[in-house]
């Protein structure tokens, strides 16, 4: 059974920094991409960042450019999103999601074509 187990969340002051991690269990992860999306109280689930099956591309939304980063360790069957200055705009339940994918250099930020989700870890940003 595919299973995915996001931690690492929490709660942190404005311009912290927090690592959340994404564990696969039940299947490799060698053939999928994984993104990060969140959602807000009262707001739509958005794309966050993606990682092509290779790690040799990412995507990233405008609001978290230059602030996150997400990487992969296929050896560990696990992915990261790395926080950095983080806002209070930034709070929300964080998934991680997986795409089978045969295209090993490409990964959209689109939750339409991620198959299986992982039940979502809190991020507060706030004093």
């Amino acid at each position: 059974q595919l299973q995915l187990v996001e931690s690492g969340g929490g709660l942190v002051q404005p311009g912290g920094s927090l690592r959340l991690s994404c564990a696969a269990s039940g299947f490799t992860l060698d053939y999928y991409a994984i993104g990060w999306f969140r959602q807000a109280p009262g707001k739509e689930r958005e794309g966050v960042s993606c990682i092509s099956s290779s790690g040799g591309s990412t995507n990233y939304a405008d609001s978290v450019e230059g602030r996150f980063t997400i990487s992969r360790d296929n050896a560990k069957n696990t992915v990261y999103l790395q926080m950095n200055s983080l806002k209070p705009e930034d709070t929300a339940v964080y998934y991680c999601a997986a795409a089978f994918t045969t295209v090993q250099d490409m990964c959209i930020m689109d939750p339409s074509l991620f198959g299986s989700w992982g039940q979502g870890t809190q991020v507060t940003v706030s004093s």
